[in-house]
């Protein structure tokens, strides 16, 4: 089994599974819905088409390192519908937005290789402007890494993969969210239908702590 290798790192991130009406929020790591809506935009894969290929990757999250959860106050005018059927222009309602300041993801992508290839090259030169859970909220680093596909599992990977910071320790323990079968936490972020029809079921995933080796940083100027 082949493992893809993604970087995920910005400024700002959001990744929600549980949104609804006005409240935005975001989890601690990206969103398996996320990711693949990311691969879908360098895919050029429309929200219409069918998204069941990418949805039977298994997914994984090393965490490099841990955003700060933050709480953006926004208001939104001509939400609100009135008796007459329009919207109403004079009502302002407040949308609280939920996001991560400042957080470093490898995320891992295990499958059959061809398809992994495939996405690996989309990524290197997207078809669409990538982002990270919103569109205004874009990458600091390219999300594309050389020699991203690699022939191990998904936890091997993960495990094996340079840091993607600087560290002066020989080991450096991460926090790890493995995609399980059968036991775990339950996030509802696994597309069951294409994009357009905003229907996801659930899925199953387990934290572990992980121990990488801190000497080896990935270097962004050979990626």
């Amino acid at each position: 089994m082949s493992t893809l290798l993604l970087r995920l790192q910005g400024p700002m991130q959001s990744w929600g599974t549980t949104s609804r009406f006005d409240e935005r929020d975001s989890q601690l790591e990206p969103s398996k819905s996320g990711v693949l809506g990311l691969i879908c935009a360098a895919l050029g894969r429309d929200r219409a088409e069918s998204v069941d290929d990418l949805a039977a990757l298994r997914m994984g999250v090393r965490v490099d390192r841990e955003g700060v959860l933050m709480r953006d106050y926004q208001t939104a005018t001509g939400v609100v519908i009135a008796s007459s059927g329009k919207p109403d222009m004079l009502r302002t309602v407040v949308s609280p937005r939920h996001y991560l300041s400042d957080a470093v993801f490898l995320v891992g992508l295990e499958g059959e290789r061809v398809l992994l290839e495939r996405i690996h090259a989309a990524l290197k030169e997207p078809c669409w402007p990538l982002a990270l859970g919103r569109k205004s909220f874009v990458p600091s680093l390219p999300v594309h890494m050389r020699n991203a596909v690699v022939e191990e599992p998904l936890q091997h990977a993960l495990e094996g993969w340079p840091l993607l910071l600087d560290s002066k320790s020989p080991a450096v323990t991460l926090r790890v969210v493995l995609e399980d079968d059968v036991e775990g936490v339950v996030r509802l972020d696994q597309p069951v239908a294409p994009f357009s029809e905003r229907r996801f079921g659930p899925r199953f995933v387990k934290s572990v702590l992980m121990a990488v080796e801190g000497k080896h940083v990935f270097d962004p100027a050979n990626a």
